[in-house]
């Protein structure tokens, strides 16, 4: 497409944009092809109602997360969002007459937020973050039974059916969605891959491993139950009863709901001068805090949700070069097999203890693995994946230029 036939382009996501790697990511590939690019997000306090991020326009909409309330609060919050953003949308579509509309999900019923655009000939572009029936029912254990299921998988078929196309984030989402009747002529895996650009390891100071004689263990991400960040804590206590000569510091980055009991545990096992929980570090930092740890952690817990999903830490680390921890699951093993990443036992610290005393144990295996992980994650960069992207965004906004003629509104 010429940059004349390039129609802006508008997502919708229930985030702070400058927090969510994925929809930056796209957005900003889509800026550098030449794209404008529009994003409808949430507004921190503090924060400028709009703004403009490495040239996406940024539109805040007054609404605030509240990570680790109770599922009325969600519902509450999200269909705060969702009226918001539809008239936010709405009022847009006026002046810009989008090419393409993308929604991201958390939640899936976020795309009825596009309607008024859907309805007026706008492609809508639905990226299917996570599955969330299966997530809902792992955060919302009490409120989990068959009827809410049912409600949850209706929504998911109705998003989808509002959708022209569909974006997820790994093959064994696709293959979910497509057993629930999606259309596979419809559905694209774009996976959440690391810029390598930004995740390069020439680009910080790596410290060798144990430099300084400490065992430093690091955890990027959200601090949530979704996450066994307890078994990491128990797996640190296990190694100090192991090998009480051997001094480990886990140092998780992240905020969320179980920061508070993290640090309780931490204390009840007598640990907690081996924890350091400095609280969220901005995306742009988040390589240089993995260039400075010995072995990355990407510690999920096992349930219905994650048996699908592929945690993004497990990237992040490997394309930084530093050995990998991950739990045994199901998504992490397609991808990456038995001789990359070293694999603990779901739920069980001793394994993950033994998995980490391996590699200080056995350099040889240690830099065998850290090569074969960072060989693999090359092969699932963004730079392959903004191909795929691309060609979705591509044949939908081509679909609406032909609809339209005339020169494109700008502010």
């Amino acid at each position: 497409m010429t940059a004349r036939q390039k129609r802006p382009i508008l997502m919708v996501v229930h985030s702070y944009y400058e927090e969510d790697p994925r929809v930056r990511r796209e957005a900003e590939s889509l800026v550098a092809a030449g794209w404008d690019v529009d994003v409808i997000g949430l507004q921190r306090p503090g924060e400028t109602m709009t703004a403009t991020v490495a040239g996406v326009n940024v539109r805040r909409l007054p609404v605030r997360r509240h990570q680790g309330a109770g599922l009325p609060v969600y519902l509450a919050e999200y269909g705060a969002f969702l009226v918001r953003a539809m008239l936010a949308a709405a009022r847009a579509q006026r002046r810009r007459r989008y090419g393409m509309v993308q929604v991201h999900t958390l939640p899936d019923y976020l795309v009825f937020a596009a309607l008024p655009l859907k309805l007026v000939g706008v492609p809508v572009l639905l990226d299917l973050h996570e599955a969330m029936p299966e997530f809902f029912r792992g955060r919302f254990p009490k409120a989990a039974n068959p009827i809410s299921y049912k409600l949850l998988l209706l929504q998911e078929r109705m998003s989808i059916g509002l959708a022209d196309e569909l974006l997820t984030v790994n093959e064994p989402l696709a293959e979910r969605l497509r057993k629930r009747g999606a259309d596979p002529d419809r559905l694209t895996v774009v996976m959440n891959s690391p810029d390598l650009r930004l995740f390069s390891p020439a680009a910080h100071a790596q410290r060798e491993f144990m430099a300084d004689g400490v065992l430093r263990l690091v955890y990027a991400g959200a601090i949530t139950p979704t996450y066994e960040l307890d078994v990491v804590l128990r797996a640190v206590a296990e190694m100090r009863r192991e090998r009480p000569s051997l001094k480990v510091s886990a140092t998780l980055y992240g905020r969320g709901d179980a920061e508070g009991p993290l640090k309780d545990l931490a204390r009840e096992l007598g640990i907690a001068e081996c924890l350091e929980m400095p609280g969220r570090i901005p995306i742009d930092d988040v390589a240089a805090a993995i260039a400075g740890a010995d072995i990355g952690i990407a510690a999920t817990r096992l349930d219905a949700y994650s048996e699908v999903s592929l945690s993004t830490k497990v990237l992040e680390y490997g394309a930084m070069e530093k050995p990998v921890v991950a739990t045994r699951l199901p998504t992490v093993e397609l991808y990456f097999g038995q001789d990359t990443l070293s694999l603990y036992e779901p739920g069980d610290p001793a394994s993950l203890a033994k998995a980490i005393l391996h590699i200080v144990d056995d350099p040889a295996d240690r830099k065998d693995r850290v090569a074969r992980t960072a060989a693999r994650v090359a092969e699932l960069g963004w730079g392959h994946q903004a191909v795929a992207y691309h060609a979705v965004v591509s044949r939908l906004a081509e679909r609406r230029s032909r609809k339209l003629t005339g020169p494109v509104a700008v502010d």
